[in-house]
């Protein structure tokens, strides 16, 4: 990817030529975030919003800082997207409540158990079968969405610890407070039932989309957004009750 000169405003060509260059960008990341969201959110207007931070990052865009415009204009993608989706209601009210069920069920379960609780533990837990439940877990993939994935700006792509807690890089407690829960994370996924953990490790470090672990683990694509709901809320849970100081969700 080409970078225009430092120093001077962006002629209007070059200008141009970027935004263009970096479309495709944009189409991907409001892609990769709208399979996490309901129906009802439209893709297009994600892109749309995507543009506008793609243009915003062109126009602010000082290679002297050392950081590639590619990395630059995802962080302002990613974060026009979510920050439009933060001022929708678009998560009912009924969707929060049953992922917080879920994560009482799984706490409770694994208090009882001693251990990360199976699916059907925690349907029980529930008093739900264990179809209901999995309807369940695709029910709330969306819902955390506007706190738990922030983009990280980081060119190593996805930040799971972004998917854990709220954005409070300006503090100064930030470094440590990173440090310990890189720690409990780690706890927390040596844990969690196999399939999981795959799962995770295959959308958060490799990068593929839902349908492509799903060829690659011979799934379901249903079945994997259901693991994938199921270990994040297994993972706040976790977290929730080894790190009481977290902020909870405000909404």
């Amino acid at each position: 990817m080409r970078t225009y000169q430092t120093g001077h405003e962006v002629p209007r060509e070059e200008r141009d030529r970027l935004i263009l260059e970096n479309l495709p960008q944009v189409r991907l990341i409001a892609r990769r975030i709208h399979e996490k969201l309901p129906d009802s959110v439209s893709l297009e207007d994600l892109v749309s919003t995507g543009v506008v931070g793609l243009i915003t990052a062109i126009d602010n865009f000082d290679p002297e800082q050392n950081v590639k415009l590619k990395t630059y204009a995802e962080y302002k993608i990613r974060g026009a997207i979510l920050d439009s989706l933060r001022d929708l209601d678009w998560a009912p009210r009924q969707k929060r409540k049953k992922a917080k069920l879920i994560e009482a069920a799984i706490a409770s379960a694994e208090q009882r158990l001693q251990r990360a609780p199976a699916e059907q533990e925690i349907a029980d837990e529930l008093a739900i079968s264990l179809e209901e439940y999995h309807r369940w877990l695709v029910e709330v993939r969306g819902v955390n969405i506007g706190s738990l994935e922030y983009a990280s700006g980081e060119e190593d792509g996805r930040d799971l610890l972004q998917f854990l807690s709220d954005r409070e890089e300006d503090w100064p407690s930030e470094i440590l407070e990173r440090n310990e829960l890189e720690r409990l994370l780690a706890s927390a996924i040596e844990k969690m039932p196999q399939v999981e953990r795959t799962v995770l490790g295959l959308y958060y470090h490799e990068e593929l989309t839902l349908r492509e672990i799903a060829q690659v683990m011979d799934l379901h694509e249903s079945r994997v957004s259901q693991l994938k709901s199921q270990a994040i809320l297994r993972l706040r849970t976790y977290l929730e009750r080894r790190w009481p100081g977290r902020r909870t969700e405000r909404r």
